[in-house]
């Protein structure tokens, strides 16, 4: 592959779902799916996923504004902006934005996997049907991601 891909700001894939807007700025066909990249804006109170783990890729957050709460397992580390969270496949992970500012994430993926995930729930959402926590927890399954509880 020798095609550079340039996302202004203005440009990419959006994908809205409640209180959370996702902006696709890489979703694999760039680097051989190798890796793919979002950004997320939650809005304020909001809570994030189920918390779940991932068998088959490895995420990473970077929070660029807001705060955000990543709970790990039984804690909860506050990350301020500036703040890296790694999350390799197996750990159980989720986050909040529990203050009154919208919060802001790079959000990375490799291999590119889990980017159809956010497409899906936005399917599922235009087809009427309710992102309830079960309903997200079916979407997940697809892309090697299961409820924390599943598996040690």
């Amino acid at each position: 592959m020798t095609e550079v891909s340039v996302v202004g700001p203005d440009d990419g894939e959006t994908i809205r779902l409640g209180p959370a807007q996702i902006r696709i700025l890489e979703d694999g066909s760039t680097t051989g799916h190798r890796l793919g990249m979002a950004e997320i804006t939650l809005a304020p109170h909001t809570q994030g996923p189920p918390q779940h783990r991932h068998a088959q890729h490895d995420e990473g957050f970077y929070v660029v504004s807001g705060t955000v709460h990543f709970t790990v397992g039984e804690t909860t580390h506050v990350a301020p902006p500036g703040t890296l969270v790694m999350v390799p496949p197996g750990a159980p992970h989720t986050f909040a934005n529990a203050g009154d500012e919208p919060a802001v994430m790079i959000n990375t993926f490799t291999p590119d996997l889990y980017v159809q995930y956010f497409r899906d729930l936005r399917d599922m959402v235009a087809a009427g049907q309710e992102p309830t926590p079960q309903a997200t927890v079916q979407v997940m399954g697809r892309y090697a991601t299961v409820p924390a509880t599943d598996y040690a």
